[in-house]
């Protein structure tokens, strides 16, 4: 609680120069003095700094005379407000070994203060700088499906039939269960809501895809597929947003019905649907990705879910194929080379590929595809302990730069040639099965341990 604050309110404090601008707080017990300078450090939308505005104030007469500093009395931890005053102060973070960080962020909360702690707490991300902050163990049995980073900093993990959420202090919130359909993928469609595309069971008429409230695990909507107007139960795979919010998943019902259904998300309905064309296994892809300056779809189908892989830019205003790529009647001496994961490039000129190897390797998108330029650089830094299972590589991009997972490490390669600046390793939890970069935060889902670590970038020091 606050209470009502003993001689004038700050608002009109402040504008008295004979008052100096001094506010005194009675925290817990413990006397704090400082500005209404610093105050206003906070921002109006948090509680010290909403003290500074005259409409939230009371004006009251003074006990101590016209130079006396306004007082509050705040019940709440003084060791807390002392670390949250000096972050507002010096515009530092500096945390006593003997304060949990987790009481210090609650008390942010209550203070309103919360984005003051993170911009403090990590920097903005950086490739190159990143360092391990935290691990976090998993909650479920077996192999995880796939880690996604929230915008605010969190994430969650799939696996088996449930997603497993955190917000950004790491605490657990309420899981999403499905009732043991299989979660294919996960995706943020903001902070605060979850889509997650499943399995459809034999026999039952559950699977496709539902929104889900990340804070409770509620059910919000379940979106629909129709095909000739009637509602089709679906297997919805890998999902990917647009620029206009719509939503895209790969599909495949019972009746041959495979494709990219789309849906508006304000609205929950299906706004169209990519029939497969054939040749083109739409239904199965493992990857969507969209283009906003192609303003197409990036589709990949990718080994081990089909023998011949291929990746496809879809344009959706005509129906049409607008680019695609296929390994099938590859010379015989690279089959063994077989594409596991794609990503188109930031500047969008190319696709990046890995395969089996953790070669990388490029297509050109601004002409007609050829074959597969590889890299055998990777190669050289595959450090497979004998014995240790392996995981799929995987591919991100984030700020020009591009990530790779390779058994237990995650590789960070810079510049317009992609050179090796980074790598990013721990010393136990196994392979990386998955990773996502978002919130200025890269979550890395190992598989043997079940755990997942977080990397940050420290905030850059203040001079």
């Amino acid at each position: 609680m606050i209470g009502r604050p003993v001689g004038r309110s700050i608002g009109s404090m402040a504008a008295r120069p004979g008052a100096g601008g001094r506010v005194r707080f009675n925290v817990g017990g413990q006397a704090f003095e400082t500005t209404t300078t610093t105050l206003a450090n906070a921002g109006r939308d948090s509680m010290l700094g909403a003290l500074l505005d005259a409409s939230w104030n009371v004006p009251c007469a003074s006990a101590g005379g016209e130079d006396a500093a306004a007082e509050y009395f705040i019940d709440r931890n003084p060791a807390c407000f002392a670390v949250l005053l000096d972050l507002l102060r010096t515009g530092s973070l500096h945390v006593p070994p003997h304060l949990p960080e987790k009481l210090l962020y609650r008390e942010a909360l209550y203070y309103g203060l919360l984005d003051h702690v993170r911009a403090a707490r990590w920097g903005t991300f950086d490739g190159d700088r990143l360092r391990l902050a935290s691990s976090v163990p998993g909650r479920a049995p077996g192999d995880g499906t796939a880690v996604r980073a929230a915008p605010d900093g969190g994430c969650c993990v799939a696996h088996g039939g449930a997603v497993h959420v955190y917000n950004w202090m790491l605490d657990e919130r309420r899981p999403v269960s499905l009732d043991h359909s299989q979660v294919n993928d996960v995706a943020y469609l903001d902070a605060s809501t979850l889509l997650i595309a499943a399995r459809e069971r034999l026999g039952k008429c559950d699977g496709g895809m539902a929104a889900f409230s990340a804070v409770s695990g509620d059910l919000r909507h379940r979106f629909r597929v129709q095909h000739d107007r009637q509602a089709k139960s679906f297997t919805a795979g890998a999902l990917a947003f647009d620029r206009d919010s719509r939503i895209f998943a790969s599909c495949k019902g019972r009746l041959n019905e495979y494709g990219i259904g789309v849906w508006d998300s304000a609205t929950g309905e299906q706004a169209d649907f990519f029939y497969e064309p054939p040749g083109c296994a739409l239904g199965d892809a493992d990857r969507l990705q969209w283009l906003d300056a192609t303003n197409a779809l990036m589709v990949a189908t990718l080994f081990p879910k089909t023998d011949n892989c291929s990746i496809g830019l879809l344009d959706f205003r005509d129906k049409s194929v607008a680019w695609s790529w296929s390994d099938a009647g590859t010379a015989a001496s690279l089959e063994e080379k077989r594409v596991l994961h794609a990503i188109a490039m930031e500047d969008e000129r190319s696709v990046c590929v890995i395969n089996q190897y953790d070669d990388l390797g490029f297509l050109d998108l601004r002409s007609n595809p050829g074959a597969v330029r590889w890299s055998s650089r990777s190669k050289l830094m595959n450090r497979k302990a004998p014995g240790e299972e392996s995981c799929y590589p995987k591919l991100a991009t984030h700020g020009g730069q591009l990530f790779s997972s390779m058994n237990d490490s995650i590789s960070v390669f810079s510049g317009p040639e992609h050179v090796l600046t980074s790598t990013l390793r721990r010393s136990y939890g196994g392979a990386i099965c998955d990773f996502s970069i978002g919130g200025d935060r890269l979550f890395a889902l190992h598989n043997e341990e079940n755990v997942f670590d977080v990397w940050e970038t420290p905030p850059p020091p203040i001079i």
